[in-house]
């Protein structure tokens, strides 16, 4: 049913990830699928890589970590904004499309009152992705 699934990660925040990943990685190998990590940085220095190129290093790593953990066929996809609260939706958008995934496992959280008045990531991508999304709390 499944062929590639893209999981959008957070490098700073795995630890609030474990069931999203765990939901992928299941989901993969039930239906014999590849994942996709996307991961999304700043073209500016941080904490994650001085540059995107460092930080596209730190997400293969982990990826091979998740492959090594869960034993899945694994892919990274990294991309770089330069204004990460206002891009991140578009680019996370454009880049299950270049992963050519026909599933997303994404992360969320608990909804609040500010999500009345602002969308999530995972809500944005859900109601824009042409493909199914899994979003996981």
């Amino acid at each position: 049913m499944y062929r590639n699934i893209a999981v959008p990660v957070d490098l700073e925040h795995v630890d609030r990830l474990e069931k999203a990943l765990s939901t992928a990685a299941d989901l993969a190998n039930h239906y014999n699928a590849k994942v996709c990590y996307i991961g999304v940085t700043t073209v500016q220095p941080s904490a994650l890589g001085h540059t995107p190129e460092e930080y596209a290093q730190k997400l293969a790593a982990f990826g091979r970590d998740q492959a090594a953990k869960h034993g899945i066929e694994v892919t990274t996809l990294a991309r770089a904004a330069h204004d990460l609260p206002v891009d991140l939706d578009k680019i996370l958008l454009d880049a299950i499309s270049d992963a050519e995934a026909d599933a997303v496992v994404m992360a969320s959280h608990v909804p609040g009152l500010a999500d009345h008045f602002f969308a999530s990531n995972a809500g944005t991508v859900a109601s824009e992705s042409k493909v199914s999304v899994f979003v996981i709390r």
